[in-house]
């Protein structure tokens, strides 16, 4: 049984990059890796956030300062099976499981340099809300759009 108590029939295995529509490069830092030698597993998380909102400023969905509507994170999680390490780049796979009304489900896997296989691989799901009201709002169809394009 998994977290959120639904049953789960069997651990996930990494994926390939040929699952992925869309790839953001990240570098680790020094400060990323903790005393064992790899990087922290909250860092991965941060990854996740960072590939996706990179993507969406790379094609004019997001202006950070300044969009009257934001995407904010309401689910994560992460499912690991090989290390990251410093020096290296992080390479972020992106691909869009679902597109809801106000809500888009993202695969997001992490490949250590030129690996084939992820290192992390996991769910974030963002919600488009009013930037003042933080109340949800339907995400407009040229955004909607340019999402499609990461569609399975």
């Amino acid at each position: 049984m998994n977290s959120t108590g639904y049953p789960q029939d069997e651990r996930p295995r990494p994926l390939t990059r040929s699952f992925f529509k869309a790839f953001q490069e990240i570098p680790t830092r020094w400060m990323d890796v903790d005393i064992y030698g790899h990087v922290n597993n909250v860092q991965y998380l941060s990854f996740f956030d960072t590939a996706v909102n990179g993507w969406y400023v790379t094609n004019g969905l997001l202006a950070p300062r300044t969009s009257d509507q934001v995407f904010l994170v309401v689910e994560t999680g992460c499912h690991y099976f090989a290390e990251l390490t410093f020096p290296d780049v992080v390479s972020a796979g992106l691909r869009i499981e679902k597109l809801g009304t106000s809500s888009v489900v993202f695969r997001v896997g992490l490949f250590a340099g030129k690996s084939s296989e992820t290192a992390a691989h996991g769910r974030f799901v963002h919600v488009l809300v009013d930037r003042n009201s933080r109340r949800p709002v339907q995400i407009p169809d040229r955004t909607r759009g340019i999402l499609a394009s990461l569609m399975a």
